[in-house]
């Protein structure tokens, strides 16, 4: 019986002793630090003051030139940038094959009139015989059928060669018009098809300025808008009429290009880069910009943390974003004038931390 209540005291004694310990290793939960922020005040501004493009100076009409004929090319003389005259010679092919086809087209001719000449002749003769009642009238009508057929075939081998001299003459490509060549698609020795671009020309006369509008700005550019174009060589700036708006956007860049109308004295560099501003007289919806490091995206949706100045701790607000504006982002609902945003470090803070301002005097 001693025994037993000296070891159910040792028990406890050691039971004690463990409960102590574990209650000694028990420390204070760590506190999450304040982390220091950049704090932007929000305010509405206008969202758009004008629009500004980078565009580019093109003839206004273009032309891709090739051979109508396929074959060999001989030469291209035309080079870019050279100014060439209408009619003048940019490219021959090879036009051995089309002069021999030729040269056959005309021996048939000649074999098909000297047909008709005799078909004719003897058809007259006919006619006299059968007057005098020498011959019956289904000979005289074999003598017409036959004539007829002679025709028939001479008129078919003048078409034949008109057509093969034409052949033979497209061997030559010629300047449609007065002009400055902007690219050469083709080198002499290489093998061309028929209407294969050889030859790029941008004609003499009225300039335009092509640019690439962005799908958001399209409704804020429409034909018969006036916009300054400033060149980039010498500052230059010039006035033009928004005469085309693409329909369709482009596969590639998504945007849509838009071509505006230069004076007709104006006579800039073909191929340089201007600068396309739009003014916009109408008034713009103010909106809330903001830096895009201030945005956050969960779920899909679009916020920030917003800085509750009584209690020194951040909170998650949704905005909608409108659009972008170079590096910010255009706010259209979810703030209010005064709101402080967070700048940067979005993505370590959470709902309630508390967090102290970078750069404020303590």
């Amino acid at each position: 019986m001693l025994y037993q209540n000296l070891l159910s005291r040792r028990f406890s004694i050691v039971f004690l002793i463990a409960l102590a310990l574990t209650a000694c290793g028990k420390g204070q939960a760590p506190q999450e630090p304040v982390r220091a922020v950049k704090i932007l005040t929000v305010g509405a501004s206008s969202a758009i003051s004008d629009l500004e493009f980078s565009g580019e100076v093109r003839a206004r009409i273009e032309s891709s030139l090739g051979f109508r004929v396929a074959g060999k090319l001989l030469s291209r003389p035309a080079e870019i940038g050279q100014r060439v005259k209408a009619g003048q010679l940019l490219a021959q092919m090879d036009p051995q094959d089309y002069r021999a086809t030729a040269d056959a087209a005309e021996a048939q001719l000649v074999a098909a009139q000297t047909n008709r000449d005799v078909a004719g002749a003897d058809f007259k003769r006919y006619q006299d015989l059968h007057a005098q009642g020498f011959i019956s009238v289904a000979e005289l009508q074999r003598r017409e059928a036959a004539y007829i057929s002679a025709q028939a075939q001479w008129k078919q081998a003048q078409a034949q060669n008109s057509v093969q001299g034409n052949q033979s003459a497209y061997t030559r490509l010629l300047a449609d018009g007065a002009g400055i060549v902007t690219s050469v698609d083709a080198s002499a020795g290489q093998v061309v098809a028929a209407g294969q671009a050889v030859v790029r020309l941008s004609l003499d006369g009225p300039r335009d300025v092509v640019f690439s509008v962005p799908e958001d700005k399209l409704g804020l550019l429409k034909t018969g808008d006036k916009v300054k174009v400033r060149q980039w060589v010498d500052g230059q700036v010039l006035e033009a009429v928004v005469r085309d708006v693409s329909a369709s956007a482009d596969s590639v860049t998504r945007t849509f290009v838009a071509k505006a109308a230069l004076p007709k004295d104006a006579s800039p560099v073909l191929g340089s880069t201007v600068t396309v501003n739009l003014s916009l007289d109408k008034a713009v919806a103010k909106s809330i910009k903001l830096p895009t490091s201030a945005l956050r995206l969960e779920a899909g949706a679009t916020s920030v943390w917003v800085l509750d100045p009584n209690t020194m701790t951040v909170k998650a607000q949704a905005i909608e974003v409108n659009t972008a504006e170079g590096n910010d982002a255009v706010v259209t609902s979810g703030l209010q004038n005064g709101d402080q945003v967070v700048l940067s470090g979005v993505h370590v803070l959470t709902a309630g931390q508390k967090v102290s301002v970078f750069g404020a005097a303590k």
